[in-house]
């Protein structure tokens, strides 16, 4: 990758990891559903105004917006909601590190679902390490006495698995515009969600949130999902599917910055040691380490 590429990666990891600073603070005032729409809801104008402003129409095809629904659905409604749950009970930073399973989730599901991703040895080799890692951290959370947070854990990690059925399913969005998916796919999750919001919360029951709340849903919907999606589709464009995945080596870096420095947020040693079996996973799943000591073990 270019360095300007690297730069945008870094970016991208930030704007990300930012996602659970802001939902930490917004779960504070509001329920997870009401934030889960303020945020696709906020985006997919946001995305819908840059596509006209670049000239371009969203398509009319009743298929198409089918798998908008599907998209929107497994992509953004079913993950958002499960991640904000879970918020209300576990620091920002150890969400990021368990949403980062969600490559080792994808793995699974396209060797399961798809006739050309199949799992290598590497791979499931990955899949155990990051496996391993999630154990480590959940079981010593319940050993410790902290068991009650055991179904936020679950939640988030439940919300990777949906990201992973999302990554397979997009698939067929191959050849398309990708702001156009990615305004389709936010207005497809706007639509599910806000009935289930509207019989659910009743957001107009809700006490007016204060000013850090509205900023921090600005933040979700505005940086960490509009901005961020184009600055995604733009490094998927140049530098391929492969290069991306390294974003998800800094999420939770730029996560746990975040929750340290502005929210007072401490994790435990066995949730970093967790961190590090993860990262062992990604990297042999992304396979680029192994092929840099190979010439050197070589030479």
């Amino acid at each position: 990758m270019s360095s300007s590429d690297w730069g945008l990666l870094i970016v991208l990891s930030i704007l990300w990891g930012g996602s659970f600073f802001f939902a930490k603070v917004a779960v504070r005032e509001l329920p997870p559903l009401t934030i889960v729409l303020g945020r696709v809801a906020t985006a997919a104008l946001a995305l819908h105004l840059l596509v006209l402003a670049t000239g371009r129409r969203m398509p009319a095809e009743g298929g198409l917006w089918r798998d908008f629904l599907v998209m929107g659905f497994l992509n953004n409604a079913i993950p958002f909601s499960l991640i904000f749950w879970g918020q209300k009970e576990i620091a920002s930073g150890l969400a990021a590190i368990l949403n980062a399973t969600t490559p080792l989730f994808t793995v699974l599901v396209a060797h399961t679902l798809t006739p050309d991703e199949k799992a290598t040895p590497a791979k499931l080799c990955g899949v155990a390490l990051g496996i391993l890692g999630v154990a480590l951290m959940i079981g010593l959370d319940v050993a410790g006495g902290l068991g009650d947070h055991l179904m936020a854990e679950l939640a988030v990690l439940a919300a990777a698995l949906s990201y992973a059925f999302a990554g397979v399913f997009g698939r067929r969005f191959r050849g398309r515009p990708p702001l156009i998916v990615a305004a389709g796919q936010l207005s497809g999750s706007t639509l599910l969600i806000l009935p289930v919001t509207l019989v659910i919360d009743r957001p107009w029951m809700l006490p007016m949130p204060g000013a850090p709340t509205i900023a921090a849903i600005l933040g979700l919907a505005l940086l960490s999902t509009a901005l961020a999606y184009v600055i995604f589709f733009r490094i998927l464009a140049r530098a391929g599917a492969t290069n991306l995945l390294l974003v998800t080596f800094l999420i939770p870096v730029s996560a746990l910055f975040l929750g340290l420095t502005f929210l007072g947020e401490r994790l435990s040693p066995h949730h970093l040691l967790g961190m590090a079996l993860i990262g062992l996973g990604l990297a042999a799943i992304d396979g680029r380490a192994m092929r840099f000591l190979r010439p050197r073990a070589a030479t």
